[in-house]
């Protein structure tokens, strides 16, 4: 899996940059980014409950570091089982 989308994800979402988000969110092929993005731009604009915001914030954050985690690992095993055969 190619981490430029939870890069940009990341990117955005520290550079407040909204509009770009949504146009991640519906360009990702990744349909848990796309959701998580989705449910927290929903309640960034229209919640008043700022838990409710940081809730959402935090579990999108915690997806990005998530999918770039098993990203990075899976890329490692490919490797060490490509030079292993």
């Amino acid at each position: 899996m190619n981490t430029v989308d939870y890069d940009r994800a990341l990117y955005y979402t520290h550079r407040s940059e909204w509009d770009n988000l949504l146009i991640l969110m519906v360009r990702t092929k990744d349909d848990f980014l796309s959701k998580n993005i989705e449910h927290f731009l929903h309640s960034y604009n229209f919640s008043k409950d700022y838990k409710e915001i940081e809730k959402n914030l935090y579990q999108l954050l915690r997806y990005i570091d998530h999918a770039v985690t098993r990203s990075t690992e899976d890329q490692l095993d490919e490797i060490s089982h490509g030079y292993m055969v």
